[in-house]
């Protein structure tokens, strides 16, 4: 039982930094359409897949989202985080090789916000479950 409290509180954490974060990108979205038109949201869309792909690799490579027994060992958790980091030098790389943003600001706007909205996170107001 304790387990399972546990695998709900990791779930609904993990939902509302991934919504935190669609909101972050869907508001630089907003401001590039402004301030650059498509280009600029081109720019941020970009940010947002190079943040967000990385973490939802940790994600699942870590288990956190799965019902049941999860691995704690430390061994995972740097297994997981050096693919994420690997993954994030990656996509990096691809962006500015294949397909460089026009407007490198929101691009590194974007990935810069949402990277820092596990900080914002805590911060919303949680689900009661009255």
């Amino acid at each position: 039982m304790k387990q399972r409290i546990e695998t709900q509180r990791r779930k609904a954490h993990v939902i509302r930094l991934t919504a935190t974060q669609l909101v972050i990108a869907l508001i630089g979205m907003l401001a590039a359409l402004w301030a650059d038109g498509l280009p600029g949201v081109a720019s941020v869309i970009l940010g947002a897949l190079v943040a967000l792909l990385p973490q939802a690799f940790f994600i699942q490579r870590l288990g956190i989202l799965r019902d049941g027994r999860r691995a704690s060992k430390a061994v995972n958790l740097f297994r997981a985080e050096a693919g994420k980091f690997g993954l994030t030098v990656a996509l990096f790389t691809a962006v500015f090789v294949a397909v460089p943003p026009s407007n490198p600001a929101f691009f590194f706007s974007t990935y810069v916000a949402i990277i820092l909205a596990h900080w914002l996170t805590p911060l919303m107001p949680k689900k009661s479950h009255n």
